[in-house]
């Protein structure tokens, strides 16, 4: 399983509501595709300019489909990306 953590700060408060837009497309979209085990979209009440991308994937495969896939090529990488700046978090899962 792969864990990743993604960090987005929108640059202009002006995008937040559109950046909270695509993100949610991004979602839906993204949730359906194969190997998509977990995608949450979290929007923090401590920074409205902030966003936390929680996704878990079953394979690398899985994750490098998503990354050909329309949730990534046609909204994220063109339309967030440009108003955020980015900081990944590739993670794993601490059990008890």
């Amino acid at each position: 399983m792969i864990h990743l953590n993604v960090l987005l700060s929108v640059q202009d408060p002006a995008n937040v509501d559109q950046v909270r837009d695509l993100l949610s497309q991004c979602c839906r979209l993204s949730r359906q595709e194969p190997g998509c085990a977990r995608f949450e979209v979290y929007h923090s009440t401590a920074d409205p300019t902030r966003f936390i991308l929680n996704e878990h994937w079953e394979s690398e495969s899985a994750l490098d489909q998503h990354r050909q896939a329309q949730a990534f090529t046609e909204i994220y990488t063109p339309q967030v990306l440009p108003l955020v700046t980015r900081e990944p978090h590739p993670s794993t899962l601490v059990e008890p």
